[in-house]
């Protein structure tokens, strides 16, 4: 299963003076990707970055040596590109200095990656972020009835491509991914002493999706300082492993105005943090599963459509809520999500009478691909 829509969107890009920076969790299929994107092209050059010579090669490296190393080749994919140190200036190096080579690099951890290329390669460069399969790329693939009647499925397991093209093992895949696997490059570089630590954080954070988080609270329940937790959380935010959501506050005295809720990237990666694979009718956090699996969609439906738009929760301090809230050319969207499509809800009269011109709809399992495609 390839990611089709990013896929066009680099092929278009390809040939036009940029670099090209592709984001994103490893595992997502990023590799598989750009292969796929020169697998009939003898015109490619491909340097993986976890690899220690190639480490080794980019330690005072000139563009005389860069030429012989690429020889005649047109494409150069430098894949984990994040191992090495000082990538900014090597990608600068590269995209100035050496006429007609196209650029690729890939990383899966932006605390480094993109924080070094995005002063060397100012208007130099493509930057795509690339997460889990979505549901529209599913739909694309076999329709959006067969997608629909596998949403228990994934609101279990979630989208990663292997998990997605092996079914029957995905517990198994799901267990290597969330055992180390997604921070990897956070336990490396950040030297953490204590990982059993990390992951309490994140069985703290699996079993509040939904809910308002606060880093001391978290810090109790993992034995952390909430500094820490913070550190930790934004890093793990860099890995594409989570993303957090603020909350809208404008108007009302009485609004929260820091509160912050955090969800995962994907639905399976949640369920194998705290072990629990249970089928959806026998879960009691279905409404937050199906909140996490709605929210998350709709982030990659927005990074891959281009949709800039800003994304909050709403809450005041007498505990009226709007899950979501998006704010984009000068409206105000508020939506809620609801398992059961025939579930009550009422949108409160404070949001109305203070956001007025807003729109609400509530989005369930039957009118989800109005929010999704």
């Amino acid at each position: 299963m390839i990611h089709r829509i990013l896929e066009n969107t680099l092929r278009e890009k390809l040939n036009t003076g940029k670099a090209i920076i592709l984001m994103g969790a490893r595992q997502v299929g990023k590799t598989t990707l750009v292969k796929e994107l020169f697998k009939d092209s003898d015109e490619m050059i491909w340097l993986n970055g976890d690899e220690l010579d190639v480490q080794n090669l980019f330690e005072n490296i000139s563009a005389t040596r860069l030429k012989y190393i690429f020889g005649n080749k047109k494409y150069v994919v430098i894949d984990e590109a994040q191992r090495i140190k000082d990538i900014g200036l090597k990608l600068k190096l590269i995209t100035d200095e050496l006429a007609g080579i196209q650029l690729i690099a890939t990383g899966s951890s932006s605390f480094d990656l993109a924080n070094e290329v995005n002063e060397p390669l100012t208007g130099r460069k493509w930057k795509y972020k690339m997460y889990p399969i979505s549901f529209s790329e599913m739909v694309q693939h076999h329709g959006l009835l067969d997608e629909k009647r596998l949403l228990p499925h994934r609101l279990v397991y979630g989208y990663y491509p292997d998990v997605v093209n092996n079914p029957g093992h995905e517990k198994e895949i799901l267990k290597q991914l969330s055992d180390s696997y997604l921070y990897k490059d956070i336990l490396m570089w950040e030297q953490i002493k204590k990982p059993e630590k990390l992951l309490k954080l994140l069985q703290a954070i699996a079993f509040q999706i939904g809910n308002q988080v606060s880093y001391a609270e978290l810090g109790q329940l993992c034995g952390l300082d909430s500094k820490t937790v913070e550190k930790y959380v934004v890093l793990l935010e860099q890995c594409y492993v989570i993303f957090r959501l603020g909350s809208f506050s404008r108007n009302l005295r009485n609004e929260l105005k820091n509160s912050k809720k955090i969800y995962f990237y994907d639905n399976g990666i949640r369920n194998a943090i705290i072990a629990n694979f249970s089928l959806t009718e026998n879960r009691s956090d279905i409404g937050a599963l199906w909140e996490n699996y709605i929210i998350s969609e709709r982030q990659k439906k927005m990074e891959y459509d281009k949709g800039w738009r800003n994304c909050w929760f709403w809450r005041t301090t007498d505990q009226k809520e709007i899950d979501y809230i998006e704010e984009g050319d000068g409206e105000i969207h508020a939506f809620e999500f609801k398992w059961n499509p025939s579930a009550n809800y009422k949108i409160p009269k404070q949001f109305i009478q203070n956001y007025s011109g807003s729109t609400f709809t509530v989005i369930h399992p039957d009118n989800m691909e109005d929010f999704l495609l």
